[in-house]
């Protein structure tokens, strides 16, 4: 069985961690779950840990520690490419934890085929299913991610992650009906009581762009962005709807670029805007204006 299946008494903790309610996960109460459980869930909190930046933390609580387990933690909060390549190529690499943590590692810092090659190792892994489906989509290989998430339909239907990765890819593929679909999965998680996330509120946003419906994205976007520290998703994804929306808001505009350049200068967003300026300038070049003697 996946240990990260989010079943039974699991299920409240993996909800909020695979929406990215990291705090939500680190105020979970280990006590009352069963000794059999408690490994996974102290798991989950880790990479929560890591993912809210409190790397340090977690390497300290973790550097005596020699199991496989243990020494990817690590890993995935160092960003260590070398250990997560040794561990991959390991002995250990069928432990569903190492699979997890070496794969992100190696796909962050686009080792692509290792990280296919570890993950795909898995034995009913729901999250190895969902990160593999990430990296096809990340790779432009729709046709992997829709393989991915058909075979894994078959054994888990009503799985959470398989429910997110069908979204994901319904985006990709496009039409009302996938729009729709994929809606309805990432409103579910918005509204649901106690453990709304802006991952949540930023799927939900996407979705209802693709559908045409702008201002219910910008509510949902405007939602996302109430946090302390806005999901910088969100700052993305409001950028791009202020374009769509047209409304000449042009000072919005460049304070969520700003805001995004300050939080991510690396951001594919901004990757994409700088090339497609730049085109733009190249083009313009070919033209000189006409003055009227």
């Amino acid at each position: 069985m996946d240990p990260f299946s989010g079943e039974s008494e699991l299920l409240n903790i993996t909800t909020a961690f695979y929406t990215h309610a990291y705090n939500s996960v680190l105020d979970f109460d280990l006590s009352g779950l069963s000794n059999n459980n408690k490994p996974t869930a102290q798991t989950l909190k880790y990479r929560a840990q890591i993912a809210l930046g409190q790397t340090s933390q977690v390497v300290s609580a973790l550097s005596r520690s020699r199991d496989p387990a243990s020494r990817a933690l690590v890993a995935l909060a160092k960003n260590d490419l070398s250990t997560a390549q040794s561990l991959a190529e390991g002995s250990d690499n069928e432990d569903p934890t190492v699979q997890i943590c070496a794969g992100t590692i190696l796909a962050n810092n686009g080792e692509y085929t290792q990280a296919v090659e570890v993950l795909s190792k898995h034995q009913g892994s729901l999250e190895a299913v969902a990160l593999l489906t990430q990296i096809h989509l990340q790779n432009n290989r729709t046709d992997l991610a829709l393989k991915e998430v058909a075979a894994a339909k078959r054994w888990a239907q009503d799985s959470l992650l398989i429910n997110l990765a069908e979204a994901w890819t319904n985006l990709r593929v496009g039409g009302q009906e996938k729009y729709q679909s994929s809606y309805y999965v990432f409103e579910e998680l918005a509204s649901a009581p106690g453990n709304q996330s802006a991952t949540a509120l930023v799927g939900q946003a996407v979705s209802e762009m693709h559908l045409g419906r702008v201002e219910e994205a910008e509510a949902a976007l405007n939602q996302a962005l109430e946090s302390d520290n806005a999901d910088i998703q969100a700052v993305a994804n409001m950028l791009v709807l202020q374009y769509i929306m047209g409304r000449g808001n042009q000072d919005r505009a460049n304070e969520l670029r700003a805001t995004l350049e300050s939080r991510d200068s690396e951001h594919q967003l901004l990757s994409d805007l700088k090339e497609k300026e730049a085109l733009f300038d190249t083009a313009a070049a070919k033209y000189s204006p006409k003055v009227a003697s």
